[in-house]
This record gives structure tokens, sequence and C-alpha cells, in this order.
């Protein structure tokens, strides 16, 4: 009987030596993305789109103020001719004239920077979500960006923490004392007994 315990005994035991534990291994890699920004075809394309917009459009500011400068230059030669009445109206119409190219090329600068902007979130969302998928595909864990923002473009949701951290940090602010509500009541005490 003892055998038979041994046998067994010793069967089991070379059987769990024989598994070996499972482990995953844990896919990562990187994404330089100011280099990806830099070589990626739809992102120079977008470049050169608003590029040759403010190109267009600053030549059609750029010959309103060389028609400005020409004035201004006029103005200099004329005043001293046609009077001080004269040269204060027409200095204050040039000057009303240059803050209004100011503007101008300001609202210009603007407008591009905004259109720009939304077409570029478009293309860095876009290209996040290609990052992601891409990810899956190939049996990533996780993808690191590397470069001008480094960030993680794609996770698995598993180990994502952010909500855990977001409540430990809201549960710390909500014990902590308020420094603002003790100054307050001692600021309405004070007045109180004035």
């Amino acid at each position: 009987m003892k055998k038979a315990l041994v046998i067994i005994a010793l069967s089991v035991f070379a059987v769990s030596c024989n598994k070996t534990a499972e482990v995953k291994e844990v896919k990562t890699a990187y994404v330089d993305t100011s280099v990806l920004m830099k070589e990626y075809t739809e992102a120079k394309d977008l470049e050169a789109k608003y590029k040759a917009q403010a190109e267009e459009k600053g030549r059609q500011l750029q010959a309103e103020i060389s028609r400005f400068k020409q004035d201004a230059a006029s103005f200099q030669s004329q005043a001293q001719a046609n009077g001080q009445a004269w040269a204060q109206q027409r200095g204050a119409e040039l000057q009303k004239r240059e803050q209004q190219l100011g503007y101008a090329q300001q609202a210009l600068a603007q407008q591009l920077q905004q259109e720009s902007g939304v077409e570029m979130d478009s293309l860095v969302s876009g290209v996040k979500k290609f990052i992601k998928d891409y990810g899956k595909k190939n049996g990533y864990s996780y993808i690191y960006g590397t470069g001008d923002a480094a960030t993680i473009l794609y996770a698995e949701e598993k180990y994502d923490i952010t909500k855990e951290i977001i409540k430990a940090l809201n549960d710390k602010y909500k014990a902590e004392p308020k420094a603002d509500a003790k100054p307050a009541a001692e600021t309405k005490e004070g007045e109180a007994k004035k």
C-alpha cells in the first residue's frame, strides 16, 4: 500500500513538474510621432494646402500693405505743402487704415490657424485610430508614442487605471481641509465685531 502511495505521489509530482506556467508575452512597440507627421503624405499634403492658401491670401493683403506704404510716403511729402489741418485729417485716416490692415493680418492668421487646426485634429484622430487598429491586428499590448508629444497611442483596456486614479485623487481632495473656507469665516466674524 505504501508503495502504491509513493508511486502515485511521484506520478503526481512528475506530472506537475512537466506543466509549465503559462506566461503571456507582452508585445510592445513605439512610434516616433514627430517623424511620422513629417513623413506621412497626408500630413505633408495638408501642410502644403494651408501654406498655399496663406501665400495666396497673403499676396492680396500684401498688395494692400504696399498701397498703404505708398500713401504714407506720399503723405510725408505733402504734409507741409497742404497745411496742418489737412495733415491731421490725412494722418488720422492713414492711422486708421494701418490699424485695419493689422486687424486683417491677425484675422487671416487666425482663420488659417483655425481651419488647419480642425483638419490637423481630424488627421491626428485618424492616425491614432489607425495605430490602435494596427496594434490590435498585430497583437501588441502597448504602442508608445515618442517625439514632440510622448503618449501611449494604444493600450489594452485592462491596463487602464485612469478611473482608479481619478477616484483616489477625488477622495483625497474631498478629505483635505479647505484653506479658503476658514479665512472667509474669520473675515465675516471680524466684520461683525466692527
